[in-house]
């Protein structure tokens, strides 16, 4: 039978600003990634996210981002190759701590928002991502975009790689996420969106904004726990998948502090 992780990017409140469902979000995802203060979170709501996906069994990864809380990390920055670096370790280790402190682990790193875009084709960035988690646990799995070039440096550093697809975005003919500053780049539609997926993991194609059909290899969907309607997306995305036969679970299992 065919399996998929199903994944949202939780932990993003910070202090008295709200933001996502993380509750609810736990209830219907595999595994959960988890910010880590530097493009959204503060250490009391990861501890809370973390604690309640530990009590669900949910797997958590590390969502390492650039230092922009202003711009919740989605604004392109150009970074030295040491300060890059040592930024990924000291947020995978920060994330670390507060999981083990409620009885998990992190299993796996997802670069959040301009990261997890420019590394996906820009080598020299990647690199310095690639070597913070040999650094810190080359036993962590790296979640990147289906069908980029970091997929292939990262598996040749020796990390184990996660191809992931996005439910609630478009993509352009290359493969790449369309800019969110365009129009129609993310996606509302729960029933457009589960059936875009469900074709997405069963055929292992999705349809460009030009028309083209791409192919596309998905290990784990991405759905944003920021946008309104990521409870209902999410829902129905789990609802018309395990309708059609496919079982919802993490890529890595949940560790706990005892593994």
């Amino acid at each position: 039978m065919q399996s998929i992780d199903l994944n949202s990017d939780l932990g993003e409140s910070f202090g008295p600003w709200r933001m996502g469902r993380d509750s609810e979000m736990l209830a219907l995802i595999s595994s959960a990634n988890i910010a880590c203060g530097f493009h959204a979170g503060d250490p009391a709501g990861l501890l809370d996210t973390l604690r309640e996906a530990a009590q669900r069994g949910v797997s958590v990864g590390a969502h390492v981002g650039y230092r922009d809380l202003v711009g919740f990390g989605r604004r392109a920055m150009d970074i030295g190759d040491a300060e890059l670096t040592a930024d990924v370790i000291y947020q995978i280790g920060a994330l670390q701590g507060l999981a083990r402190a409620v009885g998990t682990r992190v299993s796996y790193v997802k670069p959040h928002g301009a990261l997890y875009n420019t590394i996906a084709r820009d080598s020299r960035q990647a690199a310095c991502v690639i070597a913070a988690i040999r650094a810190i646990d080359p036993g962590l799995v790296l979640v990147a975009l289906a069908g980029s070039p970091l997929i292939e440096q990262a598996q040749l550093s020796g990390l184990t790689v996660v191809s992931e697809v996005f439910a609630d975005r478009n993509y352009i003919a290359d493969g790449a996420l369309v800019a969110r500053r365009v129009k129609g780049s993310v996606l509302h539609d729960p029933e457009l969106i589960a059936q875009r997926v469900l074709r997405m993991v069963t055929e292992g194609r999705v349809t460009a904004v030009d028309g083209t059909d791409l192919a596309i290899k998905a290990q784990s969907i991405c759905v944003h726990g920021d946008t309104p309607a990521a409870v209902a997306i999410t829902a129905r995305l789990r609802e018309v998948l395990l309708r059609a036969g496919v079982l919802i679970e993490p890529f890595c299992a949940a560790r706990s502090d005892h593994d």
